[in-house]
């Protein structure tokens, strides 16, 4: 008879994507987790795999939870710039204040650290990438579209750097740079981009 197990998987995942996101893979070891959920190594390893599978179990929950959300509610948005100008606002409001606030992107955070070394870490992060850039290109052939943009800009060069803007608003609000800040840096780049 198969054991029973005395937890939740999804809700310990849940709680592991926490701990993962704000300490990051590295400085985080299983006894931490054990701690941090209260089951068992044993539990844990039966259930997850090791460590490596842990984490990537958790940033592949993250992406889906966090991350897939806002592309897809900026790539389906209508009003162009304004739907890139209200991503930005709903990052820097997330990364700056509230329950997350300093703790960055989970993602933008495994690209900083030694786990994107991980082949199946670094899957994760070209689809989350893939997915971020798609978002961004299809608000600006909207925008293109409503005739929003300025002449020469090109949706598909644009979208890469406004995919390197949002890791860039990830690892400065980590640091500790303030909202004001942040939103005067996008307001600065999506302005040059406006008819």
């Amino acid at each position: 008879m198969a054991d029973v197990k005395h937890f939740d998987p999804e809700a310990v995942l849940e709680e592991v994507v926490r701990l993962f996101w704000r300490r990051g893979m590295a400085p985080t070891g299983i006894q931490d987790v054990v701690t941090a959920t209260g089951v068992s190594r044993s539990s844990l390893y039966a259930t997850f795999g090791g460590k490596r599978e842990l984490y990537r179990a958790a940033l592949e929950r993250y992406v889906e939870r966090w991350s897939a959300p806002a592309f897809r509610d900026l790539a389906e948005d209508g009003r162009g710039l304004p739907a890139i100008a209200a991503f930005f606002d709903g990052l820097i409001e997330a990364r700056c204040s509230g329950e997350y606030a300093r703790w960055g992107c989970m993602v933008v955070n495994a690209h900083a650290g030694a786990e994107n070394a991980d082949p199946d870490v670094q899957d994760v992060l070209d689809r989350h990438h893939e997915r971020l850039r798609a978002a961004m290109r299809a608000a600006l052939t909207t925008a293109a579209d409503h005739g929003q943009l300025a002449p020469g800009i090109n949706p598909e060069t644009t979208a890469d750097a406004l995919a390197l803007l949002a890791y860039g608003v990830n690892i400065r609000s980590r640091a500790g740079a303030d909202a004001p800040s942040l939103r005067a840096t996008v307001d600065g780049v999506l302005s040059a981009l406006s008819e």
